[in-house]
């Protein structure tokens, strides 16, 4: 899980974990209810994969797409507003793009130590803010 600033700056990345495991249960356990009064007074932008975080989290300010029903198709206005939704959540995504650049992360490798993973990524995440603050300007 990675939370990133407009600029697409990298703020927070999770541990690692093995296997699948829900993009809403990782946030659970990252934030509980009782620790997530940091996040209130930011946007939270999420895709589908976050469902349930608006009654678990009241206090949080969240944009979280509209699901199509079933059977139904989305109205003009929800598919407007989720574009407009997506739009903003795509810094999220071109920031995970950043730090796949390193390779580390994206290729096939066998390094079978979640840790050593963990601190990689950690690493592309900080190369990824480097390239942003002193490359790019």
């Amino acid at each position: 899980m990675v939370l990133t600033t407009p600029s697409k700056q990298i703020k927070y990345l999770s541990k690692v974990y093995r296997g699948t495991s829900h993009d809403y249960s990782v946030f659970k356990e990252d934030f509980p209810v009782s620790k997530a009064k940091w996040l209130e007074g930011y946007q939270l932008h999420v895709d589908l994969g976050y469902q349930g975080i608006e009654k678990d989290y009241p206090n949080l300010n969240v944009l979280i797409p509209d699901k199509k029903p079933r059977k139904r198709e989305l109205t003009k206005e929800q598919k407007k507003s989720n574009t407009m939704k997506s739009k903003q959540r795509v810094k999220v995504e071109n920031a995970i793009g950043g730090m796949k650049r390193y390779r580390f992360l994206s290729d096939r490798l066998r390094c079978r130590s979640i840790s050593l993973y963990s601190k990689v990524a950690g690493i592309a995440a900080g190369l990824w803010n480097f390239n942003l603050t002193y490359c790019l300007s």
